[in-house]
């Protein structure tokens, strides 16, 4: 009989796990010692490891700009760049600052514009560009090239270093300048992140729960595997600087459930009259089989985030997911151990739970099932269109902050400098051409020319748009000739109007590469924003990958899980349903995403906040199971699921909100906020939604589910009766 092979099978799990928890209570002291000496190592690997401030950085490796930039670094020996904007300096000031600039160690070359300009041949035979462009009444550029690449540390020491030496009238752009800007801001925050997390989870839990010491030993347990997860980025060699930012503070939201079940369990059976350890023995058990599903759809999650081409998303999905496991572990061995150590005072700060009895509110849910799932089919309209609505960023700078106003101006120099080349030189953004050096002058001119004359396009400068027909290319100083010249390629810069990922400048960049090609087919364009512009298209076939993979891989799990056809349907519609809403409401109030939200949110949310709808729909199929009439059943999974649904996403949202509201860093704070959001919405859909799906497909559900169809059930009456007669003979 189906239903007999089931308990038999959960019957094998529980004498496995049995061991397990009675093994944790037995060597409970051995094990806080052993989680304690590994907090060493663990703090050694995370002061170790290698963040990665660079966005760009992630991109795939086959992609032409990518490559373009490696030939930048392996030809010329350039890998980031810089422009200085000097105001109202002269001309042997700004030649004092360029030679300092030069000393910087890491700093290749500097490209002073001012000595384009050869004393010995008249000003009046130079191009236009030079002579009207290059140089402004009252600011000058310098162009500075260092030695190794935009987030290097070398680099971004140099950048440190060069804004020491120069005055107060000089501005360093760049990706590079936003690099250090954005570095010494997470630095300053990370930690505060981390404690307001801590502090607000830790006020929610004491409410919520009915104890005031236990969550304080969640939060001990749960930051102990933290730190093993940070400690272990080591073996990745690097991690993104969102990783660093946001993993301690997921981490300890998606994983607080399994501190929660864990002490549920045990209390419960603290209450049956069991002795502390017996309780923890059972608990730990239960806990074992109760999260093997909840956190495997958690890890698929992340783990999803893993088949994006823009491998930030692995990088972030390994760290998180290898943190859930860790979570787990700790939940049914240190935080048991600690519990147990600490007994006396946890079981004396005991109190009223602040959430009641939910028997009469699922009563009314299931009595007007019909209001909310018209409720849910018209939310479902505007949740769509506001999903569709084109509000994704891939600005650097908003990235980095949505108000750079409101911060201090040590983070500010970048935006502060970007402002200046924008207002002195009408220019946004800049980026480069590596082509031929062989390519006739004739060509390189018409090549500059027109490339020139684009929409858009401010100057052109490279050995051919320098000299002009009339000036030989030996009358240009060496270092101007060295700094655009080198292992048989000729590097020729452009300076645009238009900001980076608009679509004006993404067209201007296509057109420019239409220019390059008929001259030079190996051309490259290289530079931000031509790597934006690859960015947008690889992350928008990313999302649409990942979006797949995670809803195909929690399916399956669900579908094992419950063993049911139509369940993971309906569940997973209905998270699906509340991310549509979560981002939808941005849409709206047109709110601009960084263009990694919507992938991590789809992920998260989906992933996360799905065990709500698992716990509540195995309470409704083991009720079903026993031949309870369907409300009855669903009322029952209602009132016994929804006080952990809602402590559960209280908990997630206390620790994500309170970042969202603190962070000055824009990537962040959305992140966050709609993390925050959607734990509200995902809660609220299936405390609303679920129980009046159920109530509306209870006879699909029951014709598709493994141990609810009318045959499981008669064997299940069937080996009750049995049982009974066992007992009666006995």
């Amino acid at each position: 009989m189906v239903l007999s092979r089931t308990k038999r099978r959960e019957a094998r799990i529980d004498d496995g796990t049995r061991g397990i928890g009675r093994g944790v209570v037995k060597y409970r002291r051995f094990i806080l010692i052993l989680a304690i000496l590994l907090l060493i190592p663990s703090i050694i690997g995370y002061k170790a490891t290698k963040i990665n401030y660079d966005m760009l950085t992630y991109l795939p490796k086959e992609i032409e700009t990518v490559k373009g930039q490696d030939l930048l670094l392996d030809d010329f020996g350039k890998g980031a760049f810089a422009i200085l904007v000097t105001e109202n300096m002269k001309t042997d000031a700004i030649e004092q600052v360029s030679s300092d600039i030069k000393q910087v160690k890491h700093v290749d070359t500097v490209l002073n514009l001012n000595k384009v300009i050869n004393p010995s041949i008249p000003v009046s035979m130079y191009p236009d560009i030079v002579r009207k462009n290059i140089n402004n009444p009252d600011a000058s550029m310098v162009v500075i090239f260092f030695d190794a690449s935009t987030s290097d540390e070398r680099t971004m020491n140099a950048v440190t270093n060069i804004r020491k030496v120069v005055t107060k009238d000089c501005y360093l752009s760049g990706m590079s300048s936003m690099v250090v800007d954005l570095k010494n801001l997470c630095e300053d925050e990370e930690l505060k992140y981390v404690a307001i997390a801590v502090v607000l989870s830790l006020i929610a839990m004491m409410l919520l729960l009915d104890s005031f010491a236990a969550p304080v030993f969640f939060l001990l347990s749960i930051g102990m595997a933290i730190l093993y997860n940070l400690g272990s980025n080591i073996f990745l060699g690097e991690i993104a600087f969102i990783t660093k930012a946001i993993a301690a503070v997921l981490q300890l939201a998606v994983t607080m459930d399994y501190s929660i079940f864990l002490w549920h369990s045990y209390v419960e059976q603290r209450d049956h009259g069991l002795d502390r350890n017996e309780a923890m023995t059972r608990a730990v058990n239960a806990t074992l089989v109760s999260v093997a599903g909840s956190s495997l759809t958690t890890i698929a999650g992340f783990l999803a985030m893993c088949f994006m081409s823009y491998t930030m998303g692995m990088n972030l999905g390994i760290v998180m997911a290898k943190g859930v496991l860790l979570g787990v572990v700790c939940s049914v061995t240190v935080l048991p151990s600690l519990l147990l150590a600490f007994a006396p005072l946890v079981e004396k700060t005991r109190h009223r739970a602040l959430i009641p009895n939910m028997s009469r509110f699922a009563h009314r849910l299931t009595s007007k099932y019909g209001i909310f799932i018209a409720i849910f089919i018209l939310a479902l309209i505007p949740a769509v269109i506001g999903y569709q609505h084109e509000n994704i960023t891939y600005d650097f700078t908003k990235m980095m902050s949505s108000n750079a106003d409101a911060l201090p101006a040590k983070y500010t120099q970048y935006n502060t400098a970007g402002e200046k080349l924008q207002n002195d030189f009408d220019i946004a953004t800049t980026y480069m051409v590596l082509a031929d050096a062989d390519m006739p002058a004739k060509d390189g001119r018409a090549m500059c020319d027109r490339i020139e004359d684009l929409d858009g396009v401010k100057t052109v400068l490279g050995m051919d748009s320098i000299v002009g027909p009339a000036i030989p290319r030996d009358a240009l100083p060496e270092e101007i000739t060295g700094s655009l010249e080198a292992g048989g390629h000729q590097l020729i810069m452009i300076n645009s109007a238009y900001k980076v990922s608009t679509s004006e400048c993404n067209h201007q960049i296509n057109m420019v590469n239409k220019i390059v090609h008929q001259y030079d087919k190996k051309a490259t364009v290289i530079g931000e924003a031509p790597a934006t512009k690859d960015l947008i298209s690889i992350t928008n076939n990313d999302f649409k990958m990942v979006t797949f993979v995670s809803i195909l891989a929690v399916f399956l799990i669900i579908l094992f899980t419950l063993r049911s056809i139509s369940l993971p349907i309906i569940l997973v519609c209905s998270i699906e349903f509340a991310i549509y809403l979560n981002l939808g409401i941005s849409g709206f109030t047109g709110l601009e995403l960084p263009f990694l939200v919507p992938i991590l949110i789809s992920t998260i949310q989906l992933g996360s906040t799905v065990d709500y709808a698992i716990l509540m729909s195995t309470r409704y199929k083991t009720e079903r199971a026993t031949n309870k009439p369907k409300r009855e059943a669903i009322e029952i999974a209602a009132t016994n699921t929804i006080p952990s649904i809602i402590t559960s996403a209280l908990g997630f949202f206390t620790a994500t909100f309170g970042v969202a509201i603190y962070s000055d860093i824009g990537i962040i704070s959305t992140l966050c906020m709609l993390m925050a959001r959607g734990a509200i919405i995902s809660m609220l859909t299936v405390i609303l939604v679920l129980p009046s799906l159920l109530m509306a497909f209870d006879r699909p559900v029951c014709a598709t589910t493994l141990g609810l169809r009318k045959k499981d059930r008669a064997a299940y009456e069937a080996a009750l009766e049995e049982q009974k007669l066992q007992q009666i003979g006995k």
